[in-house]
């Protein structure tokens, strides 16, 4: 760090604090993010973290001025928590954030219009980026990590405050994104449901509230998103507006893809591919990352209702840790199923899908009769229907899974119950004996029967 005098530390608080107290008065949100941002490690945040660590009365500054001492609640902790951020104290600059976040809400209930809105969101991002680092310091030091929960605690506040009719509500939906990000984080997804009930009760982010010539249609035009009918608009009028829709479309993907995770979670699979199949259709198709985390969920669902995804998908978004699985269910490979969920099972298990895709193997077992119907049917039309099971058991052994006669009916018996065969046991022959008409009905896009 350059040589500092107290002059110029003494001048660099002065400057963030006139800063402060113009963009408050002025109402001018762009000019509040950025000294709320500490993330953004911005070269002014910077500077004025090295002249705080050196002008230590930066108290008797705000206090002295009317102008500065009606934001003393917010902006004296915040200083602290920078100070502490900068010498990499996270642990006490979180403890100081969430003090300063939490004077600068009761400041926002008293605001009638919702101009600060945007800076609110930014005190969301930070207060849970800053919790996840404190955490990780907290368990570097062998204590409890703590501070994500914390932050989640004033999140809810925050909802609170913003899930009420008006225009602050809209900021609702921004904050429950950041919460599902903790409650997903912290392995506590039953705390989303109460914030999805609140969301869902105030149709927050219902577009069919907006007027049909103020709706927004994004379509895809040399790979950028574009607004349609909003002709009525003009100049940075019609950009402010065309901002904020894309804005809504990001928080609407995020909301889809976090709830669409619930649902998999509750292997409830239609709603799922509902809700992942939205976020894949809106999300940005430039962003590859974020279609990939979308996909990472979407394919365990589109394979558990029969729909098998192209390799070229798989490649693409480098997700070749299914490749196996989707080979395995054309082929009817049970070996090369249960080989790919070993070779990927840690990854699977983080992503809480390995449940979902080891369901699987009544797919499989499906495909593996259907092959050896069809192998039949060419031999002998007239007897294809008829499969002994013993010719089940020797496929198997082909495939180095050693089966007796019993487990094979057994399975064949739960795959009749399941309508994944069409079909009655010949038990004294030991014969499935298969529907003449469709004897392996497709999913058609729903799950097996449970």
């Amino acid at each position: 760090m350059a040589y500092l005098s107290m002059g110029e530390a003494h001048r660099r608080i002065t400057d963030y604090l006139n800063r402060f107290s113009e963009a408050v008065f002025s109402q001018d949100v762009s000019s509040l993010k950025q000294l709320l941002s500490f993330s953004s490690n911005s070269p002014f945040l910077i500077s004025l973290a090295d002249a705080l660590n050196l002008f230590q009365d930066a108290s008797r500054l705000i206090k002295q001025s009317d102008k500065y001492s009606q934001f003393g609640d917010i902006i004296l902790p915040l200083f602290r928590s920078l100070q502490n951020y900068r010498t990499g104290n996270l642990v006490e600059s979180y403890q100081a954030f969430e003090k300063s976040a939490n004077a600068f809400i009761q400041e926002f209930r008293n605001w009638e219009s919702a101009w600060a809105l945007e800076a609110l969101y930014v005190l969301a991002y930070e207060i849970r980026v800053l919790a996840e680092r404190a955490d990780r310091e907290l368990a570097s030091t062998g204590k409890s990590p703590e501070k994500l929960k914390a932050a989640g605690s004033y999140l809810m506040k925050v909802f609170g405050v913003l899930a009420g009719k008006g225009a602050k509500r809209v900021g609702a939906l921004y904050v429950t994104c950041q919460l599902f990000k903790i409650y997903f984080k912290l392995g506590t997804v039953h705390l989303c449901r109460s914030v999805i009930r609140s969301i869902e009760t105030a149709r927050i982010f219902d577009f069919e509230e907006f007027p049909k010539r103020d709706k927004v249609r994004f379509d895809l035009v040399h790979g950028r998103f574009i607004v349609f009918s909003l002709s009525f608009f003009l100049g940075n009028c019609f950009l402010e507006y065309q901002v904020f829709c894309c804005f809504l479309m990001i928080l609407q993907v995020t909301y889809m893809y976090y709830t669409g995770r619930l649902e998999v979670f509750n292997e409830n699979f239609p709603a799922a591919d509902q809700k992942l199949s939205y976020a894949l259709m809106h999300c940005n198709p430039q962003n590859g990352a974020n279609i990939r985390m979308i996909l990472k969920y979407l394919i365990p669902v589109k394979l558990s209702i029969g729909i098998l995804p192209k390799y070229s998908i798989l490649a693409k978004f480098n997700l070749v840790e299914y490749s196996n699985i989707v080979q395995a269910l054309r082929r009817g490979d049970l070996r090369l199923l249960r080989q790919a969920l070993q070779d990927h099972e840690d990854q699977f298990l983080r992503s809480g899908v390995y449940l979902v895709l080891e369901k699987l193997e009544l797919q499989v077992y499906q495909r593996l009769l259907k092959k050896i119907y069809i192998i039949q049917k060419q031999k002998d039309p007239s007897k294809a229907h008829q499969m002994k099971l013993e010719v089940i058991v020797k496929a198997l052994k082909w495939l180095e899974m050693d089966m007796d006669v019993d487990e094979v009916e057994c399975i064949v018996a739960i795959l009749i119950y399941k309508n994944l065969v069409k079909g009655y046991f010949a038990h004294k022959s030991k014969v499935v004996v298969l529907s003449k008409q469709d004897p392996f009905p497709k999913l058609n896009g729903k799950p097996v029967n449970s």
